[in-house]
């Protein structure tokens, strides 16, 4: 075992390696990533188009997503500012009514003197309190059209609040919380063939209904004129993509040719600057919502030669998950090959056993070169 502090700590084992950087991990050197692992996108939009008319029009949409805290604070405002609006429409029509010196039976509001009891009067009508010490008569019709109108506003505001408190309790982003990736992503072998592979697991008790996972490789491209970058997007294949999330899943990508990390091996690994931006889009069954995880592994999330433990067990009557080692690893041996090179250097072996295939002619077994022509084989039976 050797440790070098100085730029870059290695840890030799009988079949991998395993590579932390050290001081490049620092403010200097950290490298701003596409996407966090919580999800989120760290982009920030300058001199947007209309600015502030899209969260205007979809006032709706802006409301849902904004937080807790800002939406309770619009919504007193426009509560209170309502009661205000109302309450200083009922002191004036008691004003110029002269409601304060007439006597009861030219009243347009019963017992509203000043803005007080006007204000009193408008809170106890939209709530639709009804003490029953402040009421409307029927001498100014003003005040019923007013008190109409007030009530439709009512209704509507009640409408809005409701629909935007209960929308917000049923993000899709809250559930999307309780569906995680593992933290790392390892490299291991799988019926001979190298791949990457990361875990996916459910940590609620009500599962999906249907579910697709979906990698992307990112890379942040310098333009060579200019400060701009150009970011591009390679798909990546995966195994089983259609997943059912009863239970942890490890989902698997092959490095097979045409994958963009074939040619890439495990110095070439931590050499490379892209990003490894996973995704899984699923149905809950107790909602019947379209929900979306999703997180990002760089070079140094994904370990090369190891493996995730196994965390499923067989009980009596049921699967038991131990999410107690949904994150951890275990060593497994892996050539420190990429992709590309193990294929080359493991084509010559499966090759010497297949240059002879066993043909049968008359009743006799024969074991024949692919590589001779029918003719020549047909010349050496006879």
């Amino acid at each position: 075992m050797s440790t070098h502090r100085s730029e870059e700590v290695v840890i030799d084992t009988t079949c991998t390696t395993v590579h932390t950087l050290g001081r490049q991990i620092g403010k200097k050197g950290r490298r701003l990533r596409y996407m966090q692992k919580d999800g989120s996108f760290p982009v920030v939009f300058q001199k947007a188009p209309g600015h502030w008319s899209p969260f205007l029009v979809d006032i709706f949409t802006t409301l849902v997503e904004i937080r807790w805290r800002v939406m309770f604070l619009i919504f007193c405002l426009s509560y209170i500012l309502s009661w205000l609006l109302f309450g200083l429409c009922y002191w004036l029509i008691a004003f110029v009514n002269g409601d304060g010196e007439n006597e009861d039976d030219d009243l347009c509001i019963y017992n509203v003197r000043g803005f007080t009891e006007a204000f009193m009067f408008s809170m106890e009508t939209q709530a639709t309190i009804g003490y029953g010490f402040r009421g409307m008569s029927e001498n100014c019709i003003v005040a019923i059209i007013v008190v109409t109108v007030q009530d439709l506003f009512s209704c509507l505001l009640d409408t809005i609040v409701i629909g935007v408190v209960v929308a917000k309790m049923a993000s899709p982003r809250k559930r999307a919380q309780t569906v995680g990736f593992s933290r790392r992503a390892t490299v291991n072998l799988r019926d001979g063939v190298l791949c990457l592979s990361w875990r996916l697991g459910d940590f609620r008790g009500n599962h999906m209904v249907e579910g697709v996972a979906r990698a992307q490789l990112v890379r942040c491209v310098k333009q060579s004129q200019g400060s701009g970058v150009v970011m591009s997007y390679k798909d990546l294949d995966i195994q089983n993509r259609d997943i059912v999330l009863a239970i942890p899943t490890t989902v698997i990508h092959r490095l097979e040719p045409g994958s963009p990390l074939y040619s890439l091996g495990p110095e070439d690994l931590l050499g490379d600057e892209f990003e490894l931006v996973v995704s899984f889009t699923y149905t809950g069954d107790s909602t019947g919502m379209l929900h979306q995880t999703r997180t990002s592994y760089s070079p140094v999330d994904i370990h090369w030669g190891q493996r995730f433990t196994d965390m499923l067990k067989l009980g009596k009557r049921h699967y038991k998950v131990d999410y107690a080692l949904f994150n951890e690893t275990t060593w497994v041996p892996v050539p420190l090959l990429s992709a590309e090179q193990y294929d080359r250097e493991r084509r010559p072996v499966e090759s010497c056993g297949s240059f002879s295939r066993p043909v049968k002619r008359k009743g006799h077994t024969f074991h024949v070169n692919q590589e001779i022509t029918d003719e020549e084989m047909q010349q050496t039976c006879l």
